[in-house]
């Protein structure tokens, strides 16, 4: 019984055990494959069906042909005895037969395969989910109802979706108002203290983030633009990347945002990506009133946890970073990998823990968040750019590059400029990991990365 049990319970797949598929594209490749079987199982449902009747037919027709020759003179057919014969035993018999044929239920097959997949289907919350992404897709990148409705994104191969038209309109009426209030609350909340001397028309962070989302909001002036450079990196002449530095790019000067590029490859971004993949779960995000974590709507994704010890490619992309960054990499975070779902997002927040926060990392013992180092592991197609809205920054997500930023002064203040978030997927599917380090153990090290090129 209780092998039964645990083999069941392994052969379940993840979605019974975390429900929100709309929260993560790479989960929802499954249901492609869920939706594909059961089409296969109803054509073999058809073509039973058809043999079937295909069999009927030809005793239709066979019976057609007899009683006719019957009919014309019954009492000289049934006069020859084979014929009266056959009379008896088909009626005795094989209208018998025909009846269990007709009677026959070729659906068996079809309605038990439908009954196994169903309980690995969305739930109500995942339709809600994925009608919410919707109108945050409109929202945040001005795009029309009628726009949505017909398909018409940024996606040659998009299929058009005629028809749903009614019912977005509905689902905004329902739920537009309630989704922006709450919306407003969260931002309200973490929105960053005013400084002083801020114009009377300060643009709401909201509307910074949208903006910034669409490519739009601030620019930086050429003057600043002449201060970013490209350049090869060696990790303070560390042996590894002396014959082959890595390649840095300037993205942003305050805070000083730095990309990588080619600094993780394809085979080990795969690697990763199953090494995750059956332990994603709705990503969480720390409630400052409880101290606990809990999921949220301005937080759409799925991620897990990769330890060092798990795999040496975790192993190999820690010390990656450890080298680049000249930061000790033993107190720092597990890597943690997402996969944004449905106009997946993460709204403004900080990575770092504020001072109404000073137990929002105790648990671990090694202080506050240093540094952010983030992989891009995916191309995406529209959207998904991490924005700074503070200060008017966009990157945009590139496979195989990193970008890596300070989120506290030397001082150990935090740096709010850092705010940022992670923009509604519009087309495509985002797959990032992140490296969040920390305070102890940096003492006596020599950061790499930023301090040398100030």
């Amino acid at each position: 019984m209780i092998w039964c049990i645990l083999v069941v319970g392994f052969l379940l797949p993840q979605s019974l055990a975390d429900p929100g598929f709309f929260t993560s594209i790479g989960q929802m490749t499954d249901l492609i494959r869920t939706e594909k079987d059961l089409v296969t199982s109803l054509k073999d449902y058809i073509k039973a069906e058809e043999d079937k009747l295909e069999q009927i037919k030809k005793w239709a027709e066979k019976l057609d042909q007899l009683t006719s020759t019957a009919t014309k003179d019954p009492e000289g057919f049934v006069g020859h005895p084979v014929n009266a014969f056959k009379l008896m035993k088909r009626l005795n018999t094989e209208w018998s037969e025909l009846e269990n044929l007709v009677l026959k239920d070729m659906s068996d097959g079809f309605i038990s395969n439908l009954t196994i997949q169903r309980q690995y289907f969305p739930n109500d919350e995942d339709q809600v989910g994925a009608a919410k992404a919707l109108l945050r897709l409109q929202d945040t990148y001005n795009l029309d109802t009628d726009t949505i409705s017909k398909g018409d994104l940024p996606d040659p191969e998009h299929q058009r979706a005629n028809g749903n038209l009614k019912y977005f309109e509905y689902i905004m009426a329902k739920e537009k108002d309630a989704n922006k209030s709450a919306s407003d609350d969260q931002s309200d909340q973490k929105t960053t203290p005013k400084k002083k001397g801020v114009a009377a028309d300060y643009l709401p962070e909201r509307q910074k983030y949208e903006m910034l989302c669409r490519g739009e909001g601030i620019k930086m002036t050429p003057r600043r633009q002449k201060k970013l450079f490209c350049r090869y990196h060696d990790g303070n002449r560390n042996p590894k990347f002396i014959l082959a530095p890595a390649k840095q790019e300037d993205e942003w000067d305050k805070p000083r945002i730095i990309r990588f590029h080619d600094i993780i490859s394809d085979a080990e971004i795969e690697i990763v990506k199953d090494l995750a993949k059956p332990r994603l779960s709705r990503a969480t995000v720390h409630d400052p009133e409880t101290g606990k974590l809990t999921t949220a709507q301005y937080r759409v994704s799925k991620s897990a946890w990769l330890s060092g010890y798990e795999n040496p490619v975790v192993s190999r992309i820690n010390m990656r970073i450890q080298d680049l960054t000249g930061l000790d990499v033993s107190t720092a975070e597990e890597l943690q990998v997402a996969n944004y779902g449905v106009g997946g997002q993460y709204e403004p927040h900080f990575d770092f823990a504020r001072k109404d926060e000073p137990d929002a990392f105790k648990e671990l013992g090694t202080g506050n968040r240093i540094a952010t180092w983030l992989f891009y592991m995916s191309d995406v197609s529209a959207g998904g750019a991490t924005v700074f809205p503070e200060v008017g920054a966009s990157v945009w997500p590139k496979k195989g590059t990193a970008v890596f930023w300070y989120n506290l002064f030397a001082s150990g203040e935090g740096d709010y400029s850092t705010r940022h978030a992670a923009c509604p997927v519009l087309v495509g599917n985002k797959w990032v990991s992140n490296k969040w380090l920390h305070e102890r153990g940096q003492e006596f090290r020599r950061p790499c990365t930023l301090s040398e090129l100030e």
